[in-house]
């Protein structure tokens, strides 16, 4: 599988630099495709300002800075894309230790994860007036997937963070826990708030972390929330700054939970329009129209997410689905669409987080 991504992570890279404008014609190595998501991170993981927080102020002592609020995760513009960026280090670490940048990112992971570092953060989600919504669920979900990497890394050092973190793990898991029997409704948005997403990578980290108690619970609710749907309104999509398709995640979740004849027939009732003539124009790639708008950006993920949400679905489908050439060539569509997006044109609205997606899809995590 790594070597596969590595060879993925070549040719999309080469391809962007025969046909994107002004591209040298030199073609660029693996290593400077990997070296070019680490640099977003690397950027901004303790890049202080601009920053946007949520934060609950009850009195004049509440005013404080980013880095004070939150020691380890200030970065990158707001917490759940600082945390999802130290995902994307701790990824391109442990699968590619020969990167130039290796020595750099783990620099700026040990700066940041530190005992005392990660104490400050747990007092944060301790104070009473935070209650258990901050950053729920995208922000917990990024969490969960920055330690299922930092556990599955056979690494001394990723063993030692791995403990620095666990308490806020623990913490997170038992906020997510008490919160999702309450849910009455899913969340179907494309932005933060979405469950379908979040659930789905919550699931893989119960998996990684071995936590059957935590896996059950998601695996009942996610089948309360969206067995039954059907005729998900694809046409309506995407919203104007969407990141996340509520259809197209909640598809790429349901997978996890159902057999393959389970989710076959299931996914014909939730998107029936899905053609059988391999046909890929069947869901539009989204267009970013202003880089500098952080809400239009979104779009640009919208395209990179779909792009493994597609590809997760076509790998649930038996070979001889009639769905499945056309799920695949608009994964490839909206992929060529977003990784370009990351390649080229970059506006720190989307260069502070743009580049997780990115790693996420070209190195197949989600599947």
């Amino acid at each position: 599988m790594k070597f596969k991504a590595i060879y993925l992570l070549f040719s999309m890279y080469c391809s962007f630099a025969v046909s994107a404008p002004n591209a040298n014609t030199t073609e660029p190595s693996q290593a400077q495709v990997i070296d070019r998501f680490a640099e977003l991170a690397l950027e901004c993981v303790h890049k202080e300002y601009p920053n946007i927080i949520k934060h609950m102020m009850n009195s004049d002592e509440d005013v404080k800075t980013p880095k004070k609020l939150y020691p380890a995760f200030y970065g990158c513009y707001d917490w759940h894309s600082s945390v999802h960026g130290h995902w994307l280090l701790t990824r391109i670490a442990s699968q590619y230790p020969d990167t130039a940048r290796y020595q750099d990112i783990m620099a700026s992971l040990a700066q940041s994860f530190t005992k005392e570092n990660l104490e400050g953060e747990l007092a944060y989600f301790n104070r009473a007036d935070t209650g258990t919504s901050f950053e729920r669920p995208y922000g917990l979900a990024w969490f969960l997937q920055l330690t299922s990497e930092l556990r599955e890394w056979d690494n001394q050092k990723a063993k030692h963070w791995l403990t620095i973190l666990t308490p806020l793990e623990n913490k997170i898991v038992a906020n997510v826990t008490d919160w999702i029997p309450k849910l009455s409704f899913p969340i179907r948005v494309g932005e933060h708030s979405q469950t379908a997403f979040a659930f789905g990578l919550m699931l893989d980290w119960s998996v990684t972390a071995h936590n059957q108690e935590f896996n059950d619970l998601l695996k009942q609710n996610i089948r309360r929330l969206y067995a039954n749907d059907v005729n998900c309104p694809l046409a309506y999509e995407p919203s104007g700054q969407d990141f996340l398709s509520p259809c197209i995640a909640e598809a790429d979740l349901m997978r996890r939970v159902l057999s393959a004849e389970q989710y076959a027939k299931w996914l014909g009732a939730f998107l029936p329009s899905i053609p059988i003539d391999g046909d890929g124009n069947w869901l539009n790639v989204a267009t970013v129209v202003d880089k500098s708008d952080g809400k239009l950006a979104h779009l640009d993920g919208l395209n990179l997410s779909r792009a493994w949400m597609l590809e997760g679905i076509a790998s649930a489908l038996k070979s001889a689905d009639p769905r499945k050439t056309a799920i695949l060539r608009a994964a490839q569509a909206h992929k060529t669409s977003g990784l370009n997006s990351v390649i080229h044109d970059m506006h720190y609205m989307g260069s502070h987080w743009l580049g997780s997606f990115a790693t996420y899809l070209e190195t197949q995590r989600g599947l």
